[in-house]
C-alpha cells in the first residue's frame, strides 16, 4: 500500500500545473547555475579549446618541482624569470625588475670612482675635436670578476639564464652615468665593416636602467616597437639605428 502511494504522489506532482512567475524564476536559476558553472570549467581554456598559459601566482612554489640529473654547466635548482615577448622579428623580450633596486645601487657605488668620459669609435677621417657634442655621458667597463660584492656575477648567471647562452660568452658591463644636461646623439648600434673596419660581432645586448624617471633613452627598430630601458634586444647583422 505504501508504494502505491508513493507512486500516486509522484504522479499528482508531475500533473501539478506550475503557474508563470514560478517558471521564469525556475529558468533564471537554470541558466545562472550554467552560467557560473561554465566559467569554472573554461576559465583555463582560451578560444580553441587549448589550456592558457597560468598567472605566475597560480604555479607551484620552484621548490615544489622535482629538479632532474644536470649536466656540468646546468643547475641544481628549477627556477623561473618572468618576461614578455615585445617582438619575435626583430626578437625582443622585456624583462622587468631584472635587477633589484639595491644591486642596481651596489653598481653605482662600485664603479663611481671608475667613471671616465664616454668615448666613441671613429670612423676614418673623424677625431675626437670633430665628434665633440654627441656623446657627452660618463661610463667603464667592469667584468664580473672586479666585483667584490658579487652582484654582478649574479646578475650575469641570470642572464645566462634568461638567454640560454654561457656567461664566458658575454663581455664585460659597461656601466653610463648621464647627468643632467648630457646626451648620446641618435646612432646605430653596429658598426659597418667598411666604415669601421673588421668588427666583432654583437647579436645581443642587455640595457637596464634604474632611475627616479622613466628613461628618456630607447631603440628603435625598422621592424619592431620602439624599446625602452630593460629590454633584451637582438640586432640584425646589418644593425639598427638607436635614439
Amino acid at each position: 500500500m505504501k508504494g502505491n502511494k508513493g507512486r500516486s504522489t509522484l504522479v499528482a506532482l508531475g500533473r501539478t500545473k506550475l503557474g508563470l512567475p514560478t517558471v521564469l524564476l525556475s529558468c533564471s536559476l537554470f541558466f545562472l547555475a550554467g552560467f557560473f558553472g561554465s566559467m569554472l570549467f573554461s576559465q583555463d581554456l582560451p578560444v580553441g579549446g587549448v589550456p592558457r598559459e597560468r598567472l605566475l601566482e597560480e604555479l607551484k612554489e620552484e621548490g615544489e618541482w622535482g629538479a632532474m640529473a644536470y649536466g656540468e654547466t646546468g643547475e641544481s635548482t628549477i627556477s623561473s624569470i618572468p618576461f614578455q615577448v615585445l617582438s619575435l622579428k626583430p626578437r625582443a623580450l622585456y624583462f622587468p625588475e631584472f635587477a633589484t633596486a639595491e644591486q642596481c645601487q651596489a653598481i653605482i657605488r662600485i664603479t663611481k670612482s671608475k667613471l671616465r668620459p664616454s668615448t666613441l669609435a671613429l670612423r676614418k677621417g673623424e677625431t675626437a675635436e670633430s665628434t665633440k657634442g654627441i656623446r657627452t655621458s660618463s661610463g667603464t667597463f667592469i667584468s664580473a670578476l672586479e666585483d667584490p660584492t658579487g652582484v654582478l656575477a649574479h646578475i650575469e648567471q641570470k642572464i645566462a639564464r634568461a638567454t640560454m647562452i654561457p656567461r664566458d660568452h658575454g663581455e664585460s658591463f659597461n656601466v653610463l652615468r648621464y647627468e643632467i644636461g648630457q646626451r648620446y646623439a641618435a646612432h646605430y648600434d653596429a658598426f659597418n665593416p667598411a666604415e669601421y673596419g673588421p668588427q666583432k660581432s654583437q647579436r645581443l645586448s642587455l640595457l637596464s636602467g634604474k632611475h627616479e624617471e622613466r628613461p628618456k633613452w630607447a631603440t628603435k627598430y625598422s621592424s619592431g616597437p620602439p624599446l625602452t630601458a630593460a629590454a633584451s634586444m637582438n640586432w640584425e647583422a646589418g644593425g639598427e639605428r638607436a635614439q
